[in-house]
């Protein structure tokens, strides 16, 4: 694949002051293929980023300006509300050739499992079949030269990430998984957006989903075996990251070395994958801490042989490959560019 081009892509993000149009804009002004031309916010407009982003402060002359000026470019970000980007899409498909929508507008591809777990039916389900989800290690064959590409949910892809290889390779004896998200505030539902919300300035975010999360209907949907899933998500006092910890019952038979084989064989030639198996030390299961600010997912688990219960342990930071970085690494399989590009940050350690 090719590493870099003559001339870069140019990028407009719509809605920049958020999280997570925000995280792409940092890792955009990074990558060699990509040229940022336009950001926009109406609560910000005619200001600096760096009013709204400090990290980027030095880095960019790009200033906010009002949807309402927005013009054409190569690539469409929309970084957009609930709803925002299926209601606006001719207007954008108009302009850009390459659209990736942040929100979840386009993950759930059944119109009723929309309908059922964000209570309203779909503004546009006639859309729903253009956008590819954008997983790569499960999707990297269709976002091959994809126009439409819908972000992945954050908890969703720690979620499946983490039990991918297990449920493709073994048929759990009790169908029902619990997974259990300890989550930072910035994953919680109250991201910052254009209303101006910052997380980390109001305190900890006590954001609790006991029940029903919306992102279950995505690990239910791109896991194999359409096995029940009960989600918990719990805020932490964190700002970024995810561990979710997910809970199956395999069959009698099963050993720690077939549940390693079968990660193994899935995630082996897979860039942003990790695999935590370590018995020394203090660094023995995936930790958030160490991923801030990277597009890796580190997966870690424990086969308890007397009760057949297999736990699975999966860390992200949830803005870059639980948001961003996803879609950036999902572009550049698009686009047929070394999926990696912009995306090399390792994080920090301590």
């Amino acid at each position: 694949m090719s590493a870099s081009i003559s001339k870069p892509l140019t990028v407009a993000i719509v809605g920049a002051s958020g999280y997570a149009g925000g995280e792409f804009l940092r890792i955009a002004l990074g990558h060699p293929n990509l040229e940022v031309v336009q950001i926009t916010s109406e609560r910000y407009a005619k200001q600096p980023v760096h009013i709204v982003h400090p990290n980027l402060r030095g880095t960019s002359k790009l200033r906010f300006s009002s949807i309402n000026d927005l013009k054409e470019a190569d690539i469409m970000v929309l970084g957009l509300p609930h709803k925002h980007s299926a209601e606006g899409f001719e207007r954008f498909a108009g302009m850009a050739s390459t659209i990736i929508d942040l929100a979840a507008d386009f993950r759930i591809k059944d119109p009723a499992v929309y309908e059922q777990y964000y209570k309203e039916a779909h503004p546009r389900p006639e859309l729903l079949e253009k956008f590819v989800y954008g997983n790569p290690e499960l999707h990297r064959e269709e976002l091959k030269g994809a126009n439409y590409i819908c972000g992945a949910g954050c908890i969703a892809t720690a979620t499946i990430l983490g039990l991918y290889p297990l449920l493709k390779h073994a048929v759990p004896a009790k169908g029902d998984i619990i997974v259990e998200a300890k989550i930072g505030s910035s994953a919680s539902g109250n991201r910052a957006n254009e209303s101006g919300h910052h997380p980390e300035r109001m305190g900890v975010i006590r954001t609790y989903s006991a029940t029903g999360h919306r992102h279950t209907a995505e690990a239910m949907q791109e896991l194999p075996g359409n096995f029940p899933i009960h989600l918990t998500a719990t805020a932490v006092e964190r700002v970024r990251g995810i561990l979710a910890t997910s809970h199956v019952f395999l069959p009698d038979g099963y050993s720690d070395k077939d549940v390693m084989a079968a990660y193994r064989e899935e995630y082996a030639d897979e860039p942003f994958i990790r695999i935590v198996n370590v018995k020394k030390g203090i660094h023995r299961v995936p930790d958030p801490k160490v991923l801030d600010g990277t597009n890796y997912c580190d997966i870690g688990f424990a086969v308890d042989n007397e009760t057949g219960r297999v736990v699975v342990m999966s860390a992200i930071d949830n803005l870059v490959k639980g948001t961003a970085g996803h879609a950036i690494q999902s572009l550049n399989i698009s686009k047929g560019w070394d999926e990696t590009l912009g995306l090399g940050f390792v994080g920090l350690h301590p």
